[in-house]
């Protein structure tokens, strides 16, 4: 496969904001939401190789087609980001590539399609030295035997959280980890009087947390070995004081709609 080409205005913001360390532990891992989802069609090859080119991570979303492909669309319908409509789960994935994901974002888009799960994992693959981190959202059910499977032919399972249906839902974790004990899976923490239970969960390596955490309670991950993820409003909009706070006490990886600022403001932290 040929991948998609990043537009050149997209490979201009790796002159414009630089990347991330991801190596450098004193910084959490940035993680588009849907990729650059402000400066292209979300959900997309061109979209992801973007965030690739600038060291960035990207969250990206799991449905099942009728004939049982997997293929990154966000929602159980076509309509909002495709010329097409209906729902994904009731179209074959032949009838999915003859719609147009990206023209309804920009007429410069023109052309790209949704992709299967097995083109974004094999994306990633190309950019093996970029320490990255990918955030799979699992919205089709009993699909998580495949994604693993598709990681590691692709030797990027080490890059993947799992969350989605993953972070409250215990079966799929546990299916998760029967597939491969080496996937990375979380539990999720809405507030502080969940903070515990997410800690101690069983089969989660991760602590997906919706609010913004202590210092305290980030030494007692990983204390015990694990790491944390924060998304929700709390870091979803442009909200430079508490990604700092969030980078400040320790937080590991954070998924927000605003990466290149995100990036950026952790790059003059430095």
């Amino acid at each position: 496969m040929t991948p998609t080409r990043a537009p050149l205005l997209l490979l201009g913001f790796v002159f414009a904001v630089g990347h991330v360390d991801a190596a450098d532990p004193h910084r959490p891992l940035v993680v588009a939401h849907r990729g650059l989802l402000l400066h292209a069609p979300e959900n997309t090859l061109a979209n992801f190789r973007a965030c690739l080119e600038l060291r960035i991570g990207f969250e990206f979303d799991v449905q099942q087609t009728k004939d049982g492909h997997l293929v990154c669309i966000h929602d159980s319908t076509l309509d909002r980001t495709t010329d097409g409509t209906g729902k994904v789960a009731e179209k074959t994935l032949a009838e999915l590539r003859t719609l147009d994901a990206g023209r309804w974002f920009a007429p410069s888009f023109t052309g790209e399609r949704v992709p299967t799960i097995d083109e974004v994992l094999e994306l990633v693959a190309e950019y093996e030295r970029h320490d990255v981190l990918l955030a799979a959202d699992l919205k089709s059910e009993n699909v998580e035997e495949d994604v693993v499977r598709m990681a590691k032919r692709h030797g990027v399972l080490d890059r993947i959280l799992f969350i989605g249906r993953t972070i409250v839902e215990p079966d799929v974790r546990k299916r998760i980890k029967a597939a491969s004990s080496d996937a990375r899976t979380a539990a999720v923490a809405n507030d502080a009087d969940e903070f515990r239970a997410a800690l101690t969960t069983g089969n989660a390596d991760w602590v997906y947390l919706r609010y913004l955490p202590s210092q305290a309670e980030m030494k007692a991950v990983h204390r015990a070995g694990k790491r944390a993820f924060i998304a929700g409003p709390t870091v979803a909009g442009s909200l430079p004081a508490n990604w700092q706070q969030a980078a400040e006490v320790g937080i590991d990886g954070i998924l927000t709609d605003h990466p290149l600022g995100l990036a950026t403001g952790l790059r003059k932290k430095k």
